[in-house]
């Protein structure tokens, strides 16, 4: 069996884990900045999600942010995508955490 990937998100124990079963991303998205606020660099986080969306939305909030998104996490009963935090990431609006900056 080859050794997974750095960057592969099976090789990633999270650091925390986010449930947003049955939320759509909007919600999320604004679950998951209240629960990495704080969290150092380097964190790994899996997303439970059931949204169709999060493939897409996922990704490019990380793009958005600075975040690293490792990708699916495979294996898992419902579905998961890991991302990395980063040592500075790119404020969002705690109201509306798909927008960049600090209003």
């Amino acid at each position: 069996m080859t050794p997974p990937l750095p960057g592969d998100p099976s090789a990633a124990a999270p650091g925390i884990t986010v449930d947003g079963t049955g939320l759509l991303c909007v919600t999320l998205l604004l679950r998951l900045r209240v629960e990495i606020d704080g969290a150092p660099p380097g964190t790994v986080v899996h997303v439970v999600t059931t949204d169709p969306a999060a493939p897409l939305d996922l990704p490019a909030w990380c793009h958005m942010t600075g975040h690293h998104y490792l990708g699916p996490v495979p294996g898992t009963p419902a579905p998961v995508h890991a991302l990395r935090l980063t040592a500075t990431p790119r404020p969002t609006r705690p109201d509306a955490p798909w927008h960049t900056g600090p209003h």
